[in-house]
C-alpha cells in the first residue's frame, strides 16, 4: 500500500473551487479529509451523462440527502451548467459546502460559465512542497522531475512524465504531434 504524505493544505470553512494540475492529489486529498460529503465523480460515464442531461438532478440529490453538508463535485469543468444550479442552492441559504474540483478555470471560462464570483473561494492544490517530503525530498530528482505527486509516486518517472508533458503540449510521447492536435 502506498503511503499518503500529509500535505499543508487547509480544508477552508466555505464552498470552493479546489484548482491544480492533473496529479496533484486533488481527489485523493479530499477523499481523505471529507470523507462523510456528497460525491459527484464526473469522470464516470454514467453520472456524467445523468448530470449532462439534466442538470437540476443536482439539486434533487441534495434535498433528498439533508444529512450531508459538504458535496464534492469532481472534475466540475465537464459540467458548467451545474454551476448554475449550484449558484441557486447557495443562494437559499442551505448551510452546504461545496467543493468544485478541476484542474483549471480556463476551460469554465471559456464556456462562460458561472464562475460564482463572491459566493465561493479559489484555492490551488500545488504539487508537493519540499517540507511535506521531508526526508523524502531529493533535490536532484525534484529538478529533473518535479514534485507532481502522479509522477514521483511512479514505478517508471521518466516515461510518466515524458507521457504527461507530452498530452499537455499536443505531442505523442515520441515527439511527433498527436492526430489530435493536427
Amino acid at each position: 500500500m502506498e503511503t499518503i504524505v500529509p500535505r499543508t493544505f487547509q480544508l477552508p470553512e466555505h464552498s470552493f473551487f479546489l484548482f491544480g494540475p492533473r496529479g496533484t492529489g486533488k481527489t485523493t486529498w479530499l477523499k481523505q479529509n471529507c470523507p462523510d460529503a456528497l460525491w459527484i465523480d464526473l469522470l464516470e460515464p454514467d453520472i456524467f451523462r445523468s448530470y449532462s442531461a439534466y442538470p437540476e438532478r443536482l439539486r434533487e440529490i441534495i434535498l433528498a440527502h439533508p444529512d450531508k453538508k459538504t458535496v464534492v463535485i469532481d472534475e466540475i469543468q465537464k459540467i458548467p451548467e451545474l454551476l448554475s444550479v449550484i449558484h441557486f442552492l447557495i443562494e437559499k441559504k442551505l448551510k452546504i459546502q461545496f467543493i468544485l474540483t478541476g484542474s483549471s478555470s480556463r476551460k469554465l471560462k471559456r464556456k462562460g460559465a458561472d464562475l460564482l464570483a463572491g459566493r465561493v473561494i479559489k484555492k490551488t492544490l500545488h504539487p508537493f512542497l519540499a517540507f511535506e517530503l521531508g526526508k523524502k525530498f531529493n533535490l536532484n530528482n525534484a529538478l529533473t522531475h518535479g514534485l507532481l505527486p502522479l509522477v514521483i509516486s511512479s514505478k517508471d518517472i521518466t516515461s510518466v512524465l515524458k507521457t504527461y508533458v507530452a498530452l499537455y503540449q499536443g505531442r505523442s510521447s515520441d515527439g511527433g504531434v498527436s492526430q489530435e492536435y493536427r
